[in-house]
């Protein structure tokens, strides 16, 4: 049982809770408290020196805005944050209880004067309880709304960048003509800001994306922020695709051709797996890379996630919205801290052995 879960924790990414399981099997006591102090103990005693830090410069730090905002107000400001997102989820649901009534009511009154034989009359007022139903609650999103909209925008802009790069690299990968053509490009965007990225690339989904806003899929500032992410993030996976692929064991590609395998075939069946730790690192680098970038795209095209939300804080400039920023910074990295921990959980799932941390 002890094995299974020293497997599980392995296969998660949590190793550093082994030392727990090993100490309850009774495997080497000293060692393993020895790990864990190592593993719990110097991360905590680090994180009380930045705390103790922190609030000796938030009494002594003052800025424009007031003085800087200590450990206790940032987690006083968390907690509003949340009161004021579930506060909205009540209001939202009164709402739409109070719209779906009115509705009811209206479709009531219309059945009673078809019924009379008043069509005219029934059909303004179904008009108007459709109206009721599709009503949409005008207050504006919460900051727990705001981090579901950075992290939709994010893995739209992530998978682009996939369905983008893998390709190109299986193909660089096996073609060195093919890499020689693209090198030179890939050298020059590669190291593009985003913030130069975001111009071009709102300036073309204006021009493109003409779709009436009442009948559009997606904003355009979700648009622009997503393509901002995809074209500063495909470049690692690209990088790292071909370099797999390039590196496939000679023997398993002369195997193919004794075999007459097909090149799609054999791009299938012994490229690509052969090569999937090395995509997978390229996508773990390129989904940190496309977080990163998302905060400073949303902040220009105002798409309402994380990054303007940040923006409104600091337009607002008071020590309240500087504590408020904080807690994104905190939201931000602990988002990015999760989403490296996931890409490592599926690495390690084709990594057959291989080990990331």
């Amino acid at each position: 049982m002890s094995t299974k879960i020293l497997k599980a924790l392995d296969a998660v990414g949590l190793e550093a809770f082994s030392p727990f399981v090993l100490l309850v099997r009774g495997e080497e006591a000293r060692q393993q408290w020895r790990r864990i102090g190592l593993n719990f103990g110097a991360p905590l005693l680090a994180l009380l020196v930045f705390v103790a830090a922190w609030s000796a410069a938030s009494r002594n730090v003052m800025t424009k805005y007031g003085a800087l905002p200590s450990p206790s107000m940032v987690a006083q400001e968390a907690a509003h944050l949340w009161a004021a997102h579930r506060q909205r989820r009540a209001d939202e649901a009164a709402f739409r209880a109070e719209k779906a009534a009115q509705a009811a009511e209206l479709e009531a009154a219309a059945n009673l004067l078809r019924a009379r034989g008043k069509a005219a009359q029934a059909d303004a007022l179904s008009a108007r309880a459709h109206v009721a139903r599709t009503a949409r609650f005008s207050a504006g999103p919460s900051y727990v709304d705001q981090i579901g909209t950075s992290l939709k925008t994010v893995f739209a802009g992530f998978l682009v960048a996939s369905l983008v790069a893998i390709p190109l690299g299986v193909l660089c990968g096996i073609s060195p003509g093919i890499q020689a053509a693209l090198n030179p490009l890939i050298q020059i965007f590669k190291p593009v800001s985003p913030l130069a990225w975001l111009p071009i690339v709102m300036i073309c989904v204006g021009a493109l994306y003409t779709t009436p806003p009442a009948e559009a899929w997606f904003e355009k500032s979700f648009l622009s922020s997503a393509l901002t992410v995809a074209l500063c993030s495909l470049w690692p996976t690209l990088a790292n695709t071909a370099l797999g692929v390039a590196s496939v064991d000679r023997d398993h590609l002369n195997v193919a051709r004794v075999l007459r395998l097909g090149t799609w075939t054999r791009v299938r069946k012994i490229v690509i797996p052969s090569a999937l730790p090395m995509i997978f690192a390229g996508l773990r680098i390129s989904l940190g890379v496309g977080w990163m970038v998302l905060i400073a795209a949303e902040m220009l095209a105002q798409n309402p996630g994380l990054g303007k939300f940040v923006w409104d804080m600091f337009q607002n400039g008071s020590s309240q919205t500087l504590a408020q920023i904080m807690v994104a910074v905190f939201t931000i990295g602990s988002i990015g801290f999760a989403l490296d921990r996931l890409m490592i959980v599926l690495s390690r799932s084709v990594s057959y052995g291989a080990t990331a941390r």
